[in-house]
């Protein structure tokens, strides 16, 4: 695992050079502003990764809560997934940046959240609900011999969970979660809205400053799917990592 993730920063910065290189050579209006695109695509990676993993988090918490057999448990994850699944993630990113503040504010909770957070915030959450549906039904995938193999040896709950269950769980799970993950690579564009300065920001100022918005979009098309491949490319070989650990 830790060889896997060294490829993939090694391969990020990689790719961030050849970006830069790539783009500087461009005519007008690309090459000038070459390094405001890099900019913004160090954001949407640096938003996606940040966003996924606290996402992750939530959705396994989320997901675990949805199989309980207590409706005390399962409510509030049922009551999270459904507002988050049924509003749109524009809506939640400007609520979480205009409307949060004020509202933890008058609880006497004084939180300032700057556009990067409070896009994490959003984004996590958002991807966090899709994620829990995931996992919750990869757990009710494991046949449930298991879980009374594990409770007639002595273990408790929760250690059935963490130690049987869930491990397998998350190996069937990987495939969607990673379909998650490259989605919300691009729905983090939708992060602009905010004034946060990621990919798309960046070309909206190249294409209001030059007025030429056929080369600005094609390029950030072409960087969006270059982040894409290689995304894809690394989580593929973990797909294949899990595959391989599971037999």
């Amino acid at each position: 695992m830790l060889l896997w993730l060294l490829g993939a920063a090694a391969a990020f910065l990689v790719l961030f050079g050849l970006i830069t290189l790539i783009l500087r050579q461009m005519p007008d209006p690309i090459g000038p502003r070459a390094d405001l695109f890099v900019e913004g695509a160090r954001m949407t990676l640096q938003l996606t990764v940040v966003s996924g993993l606290i996402g992750l988090v939530i959705g396994m918490v989320a997901g675990i809560q949805k199989t309980s057999s207590s409706w005390l448990v399962r409510a509030p994850a049922s009551l999270f997934i459904w507002l988050i699944r049924g509003t749109p993630l524009l809506v939640q990113i400007l609520f979480v940046y205009n409307a949060l503040p004020p509202l933890l504010a008058a609880i006497g909770l004084k939180v300032e959240l700057n556009e990067f957070w409070s896009a994490v915030i959003a984004l996590a959450l958002n991807v966090g609900a899709y994620n829990a549906e995931v996992i919750r039904a990869g757990i009710l995938a494991i046949p449930r011999g298991q879980t009374e193999a594990a409770r007639s040896l002595g273990l408790s709950g929760g250690l059935t969970m963490s130690t049987v269950v869930l491990p397998q769980a998350l190996r069937i799970v990987v495939p969607p979660l990673v379909n998650n993950l490259v989605a919300l690579l691009k729905d983090s564009s939708l992060a602009s809205t905010i004034a946060l300065l990621e990919l798309s920001l960046a070309g909206a100022r190249v294409s209001s400053e030059s007025f030429q918005p056929v080369p600005v979009l094609t390029t950030i098309a072409a960087v969006y799917l270059a982040l894409t491949t290689v995304m894809t490319l690394f989580t593929d070989q973990l797909e294949k990592r899990v595959k391989v650990a599971s037999r």
